[in-house]
């Protein structure tokens, strides 16, 4: 198991248990929505990976991380039969999960090109996860990094996550209330930054915390006003970068709230 380096603002929850005993304080927050029967089948979710597949999803590590992680537990009880469909669902604070192949296209652009056949199935590094929403692009990550650092700047979807990643007990997700703008210095250098929110361009603070070598795939603001995926390269030799398909996704903001 990993251990917590020290500064860093993660903190270990009471039980409910502990606090009905008078020691601890009653956790506020809730998960979204409890484990049901039928969307935690594994059929579901590989009904979902199936068609992420034909829709051009190739890298395995991704195709596998999509299936291990349980959609339904970071979506609204009202919205948990739409958990496995391909369409974005509102988590509140005017903010949204990802469908499941933008998820999907972006991890696996993070990742590079698609693992050979019979090559061992190597993890990438350290990550900045830029947006944490719900926390669940943070649980795909797990998978495929050897530690995640996401960060949200708005408290509300902090603790929200923290209250449904805690059901996964993930050593190496370290969660952060702060403002993804200026990235998270004390984790860098890092393999990979992905950003859940797109502004006018990528700021300078991600690029300067990026290893070299290491890659950004985030949306930025595009010559017709709307957004564009970006990928970024690190090499010795400076930035290289390439704007690839139309996507949608909620603006880059500074500042906590």
């Amino acid at each position: 198991m990993a251990t917590q380096r020290p500064g860093f603002p993660v903190r270990l929850t009471p039980t409910a248990s502990a606090a009905a005993r008078g020691r601890l304080p009653a956790v506020p927050v809730k998960p979204m929505v409890p484990t049901t029967p039928s969307m935690a089948s594994d059929a579901v979710r590989a009904r979902m990976v199936q068609k992420l597949a034909a829709q051009g999803i190739t890298d395995p590590r991704v195709l596998r991380a999509l299936g291990a992680v349980e959609r339904h537990r970071f979506v609204d009880s009202a919205l948990v039969n739409q958990a496995y469909e391909d369409t974005s669902l509102p988590i509140g604070l005017g903010q949204t999960i990802s469908k499941p192949s933008v998820v999907a296209r972006m991890i696996e652009l993070l990742l590079g090109a698609p693992a050979l056949a019979g090559k061992p199935q190597d993890r990438l590094g350290r990550v900045l996860e830029i947006g944490t929403g719900c926390g669940y692009q943070a649980a795909v990550l797990n998978h495929v990094a050897t530690e995640v650092y996401s960060i949200e700047r708005l408290r509300g979807l902090h603790e929200r996550a923290r209250a449904n990643l805690r059901h996964f007990r993930l050593a190496t997700v370290h969660l952060m209330l702060g403002d993804g703008m200026v990235g998270y210095a004390k984790g860098a250098p890092y393999a990979g930054i992905i950003a859940a929110a797109g502004g006018e361009a990528v700021p300078q603070a991600w690029t300067d915390q990026l290893a070299v070598g290491g890659r950004i795939v985030a949306p930025t603001q595009s010559a017709g006003g709307g957004q564009a995926l970006v990928v970024i390269d690190k090499t010795a030799r400076g930035l290289e970068r390439r704007i690839l398909e139309a996507v949608h996704f909620v603006p880059l903001k500074s500042g906590i709230a």
